[in-house]
């Protein structure tokens, strides 16, 4: 178990790191050179004038602070206030993050985070709840809810991923992403093999969301729940931008499509668009599956 908890949480790192050089790349530029390596292009190394952020090789963003955030609270028990007070630490005062300064955050956490300082605010009630707060911004981090949850019993496994959502995204179908990543994280958690774990996540998801209230939602899903011919899609036909159901579909593609955790990561930065997110969401899902010895050791040695 220790090795797909570490697979996870550094494979979602490694993933965030990759792609934050590229972010915001378009896919077309990627197809011709494509990136290889930590900020490496089949061209050549990429030269820190031509970067997003203008970071040093190795750098993780939001993605990966949020996580590690989520995650070390957890470590004492699931308590909702002391999680939102690490983001609010993030913020102000660089928390898990890689040189002491925030340079990347989503406007949805953002305004989520800024409810979270006022301490008379509920921190379920926090997360920003119109149609387009449906960014990544919960989907990125919820990974170490897996890792927790996986014993306790099933309604309770979504409830608890739902209220650590609505600290920064409150949307119905916020939440329901993050549910479905987390079930699949837990499947492989528990030894399933792609496919089944897959198909697991499939039939969990739409038994557990036809019966709740999140039931008008699901429609938003049936790409990745009911279309058996999602994982044999073409690249055109998957969206790598910031919205929450895309970076679903893109991160679960890229993983099912590939056999290694480089191969999915490397699938999933190249996509384009929010490449950090989605080699980081990919990411903690290979980690996961195929384990921290399978991370590229040079890689690791970076961050």
């Amino acid at each position: 178990m220790k090795e797909k908890v570490l697979g996870g949480l550094f494979g979602l790192s490694v993933g965030d790191a990759l792609g934050v050089p590229v972010e915001f790349s378009d896919r077309k530029i990627l197809e011709k050179d494509p990136v290889i390596g930590m900020s490496k292009r089949e061209s050549g190394e990429i030269s820190q004038m031509m970067t997003t952020y203008n970071q040093p090789p190795g750098t993780w963003s939001d993605d990966s602070s949020l996580a590690f955030c989520l995650a070390e609270s957890l470590i004492n028990g699931f308590d909702l206030r002391r999680i939102g007070d690490k983001f609010v630490n993030w913020v102000f005062q660089g928390y898990w993050t890689p040189h002491g300064a925030v340079f990347d955050i989503g406007g949805t956490t953002a305004g989520a985070i800024k409810k979270l300082t006022n301490q008379s605010n509920k921190p379920e009630d926090c997360g920003l709840t119109g149609e387009y707060d449906n960014g990544n911004g919960s989907l990125m981090r919820i990974l170490p809810m897996a890792f927790y949850v996986k014993d306790k019993p099933l309604e309770e496994q979504f409830e608890l991923t739902h209220l650590v959502s609505r600290l920064t995204h409150g949307h119905p179908r916020s939440q329901m992403a993050c549910g479905m990543y987390v079930q699949m994280a837990i499947n492989l958690l528990n030894g399933d093999d792609l496919e089944e774990a897959y198909a697991k996540m499939r039939a969990v998801s739409k038994e557990y969301y036809t019966k709740s209230n999140f039931k008008e939602e699901l429609k938003h899903f049936s790409r990745i729940l009911d279309d058996e011919s999602f994982p044999t899609y073409q690249k055109e036909e998957i969206h790598s931008d910031g919205y929450v159901v895309h970076t679903l579909e893109a991160s679960l593609w890229s993983l099912l499509r590939t056999n290694s955790y480089k191969d999915a990561v490397l699938t999933a930065v190249n996509l384009g668009g929010d490449t950090d997110t989605t080699a980081a969401i990919a990411g903690g899902l290979a980690g996961t599956y195929y384990g921290y010895g399978s991370i590229p050791k040079e890689w690791i040695e970076t961050l």
